[in-house]
Parts: structure tokens; sequence; C-alpha cells
């Protein structure tokens, strides 16, 4: 590791302030860490710098892709609610939370994109790809009360579905088929009777998730290059470590690679402080936990612990650009590392080479899981399984995706798909858990891990 880097590190104990401005400089140094970076991963080639987000063109063909799929049968419009698709087919990052959004999309027109939404995202919408935008002043909105536009009424309490009703009753959709995410109330269905009668909607949850589960190029490339971010940061909270040994905490680990994240990836991402760039960015660190807390799949205490020799850490961080990416976590075992932690770790690390080696196109997901668990239970560790061994990875606010590597599902395996990858084991008597993640491509021929951060005992097991 340089002496400039070495001094940066040993910085960034001093408080947040200068956590901040040190990881902008650090940036920029490359540490002794990512020296061990794998190199000879067969992995798609990252997108370049500038492409920091998917393109308003690439949703307009999700969107044509989407119509395609629904000609045959005979829909009128596409109706969308949930965020998950909202954000997939129109590229809009935003959330509705109370204040429900809906986007149509008709069939007969191309490139359209008509929003009902509230008043308060008006000016994200019609900035991005909004052919019109009906919108409700806020939830619960009062009939008539529009103050932006002078109106101050406490009007009686409006039924939002049946505002929207009305309004795609004013686009003509009386009477004809409407294709939507919705899962549909009897109350809905009886206002759709009301006020749209012979209206039949139809659900398309399945069709859209598959488009969601079967990345395309574009959507691979830019994670991709996200998970190019996560070995630079995943190297600077190994140096981190190194440098700081006893002297620092879960808390201040979590904190600094953050810091070292966004600036890392501010650096060179174009941001304007306007909407529609620097959008789905994510660098976290809420999960970096030492000690006994790793000994849990899922903790529910604060994580403020000293890192100590014989304890394990566990940096867990996600990483996201333009809603592209996921998760990647490694286990740090602290010398002296003691015969349980060290089997436990080794189990874990073999059982990550057979999702690697048995994850392919038309193996099916519950043939994996079989692997990894029997793998488990044959070397002892069946007092330490708590969870499958991997989920579909969801972009843009999604996280956890269909299908799951998992006993209790038979999905065969597409090219296209991406799973996490963690086998984890946990031992909370001893307070001990292994659980690295990874992103694993699924390709022609097989699989690819998105990292190159090693599962090896020279960069997992260290001296402090």
């Amino acid at each position: 590791m340089s002496i400039d880097r070495r001094k940066f590190i040993k910085n960034m104990g001093l408080g947040l302030a200068s956590m901040s401005l040190n990881a902008k400089s650090l940036s920029i140094i490359p540490g002794e860490s990512e020296s061990l970076l794998v190199k000879d991963r067969k992995q798609p080639k990252p997108a370049p710098k500038g492409y920091d987000r998917l393109p308003l063109s690439w949703y307009y063909f999700r969107v044509r892709n989407l119509k395609n799929q629904l000609e045959q049968k005979k829909v009128d419009a596409i109706l969308l609610e949930s965020d998950v698709n909202k954000v997939y087919f129109s590229g809009c990052f935003r959330g509705s939370g109370e204040r429900t959004t809906w986007v149509l999309f008709p069939l007969n027109e191309k490139d359209t994109a008509y929003w009902y939404s509230p008043g308060i995202d008006r000016d994200l919408i019609d900035s991005w790809w909004a052919t019109d935008n009906k919108y409700y002043f806020c939830y619960p909105h009062g009939e008539g009360g529009y103050p932006n536009k002078g109106k101050v009424i406490a009007g009686r309490q409006v039924d939002l579905f049946e505002w929207l009703l009305i309004h795609l009753k004013d686009k003509g959709l009386s009477g004809k088929v409407i294709a939507t995410d919705m899962n549909l109330s009897n109350s809905q269905l009886k206002q759709i009777g009301k006020e749209l009668p012979k209206t039949e909607f139809i659900n398309i949850n399945s069709i859209c998730e598959k488009m969601r589960i079967i990345k395309t190029k574009d959507e691979i490339a830019l994670t991709q290059r996200a998970y190019r971010y996560f070995d630079k940061i995943h190297a600077f909270a190994r140096d981190y470590i190194l440098e700081h040994g006893t002297n620092t905490n879960d808390f201040e680990i979590g904190q600094a690679l953050k810091a070292y994240g966004i600036n890392l990836l501010m650096k060179d991402l174009f941001y304007d402080g306007k909407p529609h760039n620097a959008v789905g960015i994510e660098v976290t660190s809420e999960y970096v936990r030492a000690g006994v807390s790793t000994g849990y799949p899922h903790p529910n205490q604060l994580f403020y612990n000293p890192v100590k020799k014989g304890q394990p850490v566990y940096v867990n961080t996600d990483i996201k650009i333009g809603g592209c990416g996921g998760e990647a976590y490694r286990n740090y075992q602290i010398y002296p590392v003691s015969k349980n932690q060290d089997k436990m770790w080794s189990i874990v690390s073999e059982t990550i080479q057979i999702m690697v080696e048995e994850t392919k196109p038309g193996a099916l997901c519950s043939d994996i899981a079989y692997k990894v668990h029997k793998h488990q239970v044959d070397n002892g560790m069946q007092d330490y399984i708590y969870h499958r061994p991997g989920h579909g990875t969801g972009l843009n606010f999604e996280g956890h995706q269909a299908p799951y590597l998992s006993l209790g599902d038979h999905t065969p395996i597409q090219e296209g798909m991406m799973f996490s990858v963690e086998p984890g084991l946990y031992d909370s008597k001893r307070g001990i858990g292994v659980n690295p993640s990874d992103n694993l491509l699924v390709t022609k021929n097989g699989s690819v891990l998105m990292t190159r951060v090693p599962f090896s005992k020279e960069w997992s097991y260290l001296k402090i």
C-alpha cells in the first residue's frame, strides 16, 4: 500500500467530516488489496463511463416489447401501478408511497405515456417521458383543492381509484381491454362495473416479472460497471481494517466505505443536480458488522461493535448505478482463527464453487439448492443453516426477485438471469457467521461471478 493511501486511511478514523474529504482523495489512489483482485473471470464488458443510466430509448423498446406480447390478447391499453414496474418500463425514478400513481400506455399509439399522479411529482414526470399528466393535489385529495392554482378548497375526500376510472373513461377506454399489474379487489371491480361498464381488466404481473427477470445486454453491462466499483470498495474496506485493526469498529468501517464509495462513483458520474441524472445511485453500509452479530442472518441490534482479534468482520454493501447492480458481501476472519471458524468458512467457500459450476441454463433452481444444502449437511453444518443459497437479483427498487435458488423453486434457469450467491452459515452461540454474497450472471454456457473480489484465505484471513 502506498504511503499516501496509508496516511489517508489512517486519517479517516478522525471523524465523519474528514472521512468524506479523505475518501474523495483516496478514490484515485490504488491500495494493496486491489492487487489481489481476480483478473481472469470471463465477465461481460462493463458499460463505459458516461453511460450512467439506461437511456429513454431503452424504455421505449421495453414497452414496445410488452405491447407485442399482448397483441394476441386484444389488449387496448396497459395500466401500471407498482413502482417496480413503473420504473422498469418508464425509466422515471420515483416512489409512490401513499400517493398512488399510474401510467398508461395505449397499444395503438407509439411511444406515448399518460400519467395519473400526485402533484408533488408533476415536475419529475413532466420532464421525463410524459405525453400528458393528470394530477390530483396530494393524498388525501380534497375535491377542487389545488392551492398551487390558487384554489384553496377543503372539499370532500376524493376516491383516487374512482378518479382514475373517470380519466380512463375520458380516454375512451370504456368497454375496452386493459392489461394491468394491479390485483383488483372486489370493491374495485364493482367500481369498474359502475364507471367503466363492460371493460375487462387482465392481470399481466407474470409477463412483467418475466421481462424483469431476463436481463438485457444493456442492463448486464451497466450492472457489470457497478460491480467494478464494488471491487474497489471492498479493496478499500479490507485496507481500512488492516490499517486500523482493533482501533476501529463496524460502524466506522461502514461509514468509511460508504463515503469512499460515493466519492468513487461521483468522480465518474454526470451530475448537475437536476432530475433524471445520477438516478438509481446507491452505496449502502448499514449491515457492516463485527463479532457476535455476524452469527445472526437477520440481526436487529445496532452495529457498534469493536473489531477484535479472533472474531469475524462482515462487510456488507449494496451498490447501484442507474438502478443496476446488487449486493456483494465479504467475511473476514481475524487471526487467531478457531477450528470452527475455519471449517465454516471453508464449507461456504466450497458451496460457492458448487453454485458457480452448477448454475447454468436448463438446470432447476431447486437442483442448485439441493447440492448446496447436501454439501453443508454432509460436512456437519446442519445446525448452522438458516436460509436458501440465493435469490434472483432485482434491479431498480426490487432487490430480491424470483426465481429463488431454493428447495421449493423448480424454475428452469435461463440465460440472462442473475442470482445472489449467499450459502451462508451462522453459529450464534460462538458468534460466528459466514455469508459472502456476489452476483452470479447466467451465460449461454454456464455462469460467471460479476465481482473480482476473491473467495480466498489470502483475501479473507487477516492479521491485525
